[in-house]
């Protein structure tokens, strides 16, 4: 089971990556509940053993494209981020350590798996995956554009995905350029 839940995610994030035209340097959100992995209720049964396979198999993913992964904390952190401090050098980081009940499993792994994690309270990625109907959205660039993805499900959890698009603006008579969409 442990082996399928990673492969799953690995080929989830493949797919996105690929549909999405992700580039080296951009970051990918991933919100993950390990509970409805397993088939339970969101937060009601947070499982370190599930999150750190799909961590496992996104990660793989992300590195070999040259993709940062941003791991989306869960509500009781107010879906604050873990991520590499190379991929936001800029940014204004918080103080906080997630834990499987408090930030949750997948960004449990994520701290405890990057070389040098921070937190922070919001980003603003380039794509995001979500696993278990966790809510993304709140940590994508705009403007969002959801993903069809062949793979909808990791375990038993749904899976949603988006990527984004650079604003149109200039109304019906503006030329577009079709690289950035």
């Amino acid at each position: 089971m442990i082996d399928n839940i990673k492969n799953q995610a690995a080929a989830v994030t493949s797919e996105l990556i690929e549909k999405a035209k992700l580039k080296k340097g951009q970051i990918l959100v991933v919100g993950c509940s390990s509970s409805e992995v397993c088939g339970d209720k969101i937060g009601s049964n947070s499982n370190l053993e599930v999150a750190e396979a799909v961590f496992a198999g996104i990660y793989e993913s992300t590195n070999a494209h040259g993709i940062y992964l941003a791991a989306q904390c869960c509500e009781h952190l107010n879906r604050a981020i873990i991520v590499e401090q190379e991929a936001v050098p800029m940014a204004e980081y918080v103080n906080v350590v997630p834990q499987p009940k408090a930030g949750g499993s997948f960004a449990t792994t994520a701290y405890k798996t990057f070389t040098n994690p921070v937190a922070l309270e919001e980003i603003k990625a380039d794509a995001g995956i979500d696993i278990g109907d966790t809510f993304i959205g709140m940590h994508l660039k705009k403007v969002a554009v959801p993903v069809r993805l062949d793979n909808r499900e990791i375990g038993q959890a749904h899976i949603t995905a988006a990527r984004v698009r650079p604003k149109f603006i200039g109304g019906e008579r503006a030329h577009y350029d079709s690289d950035l969409m």
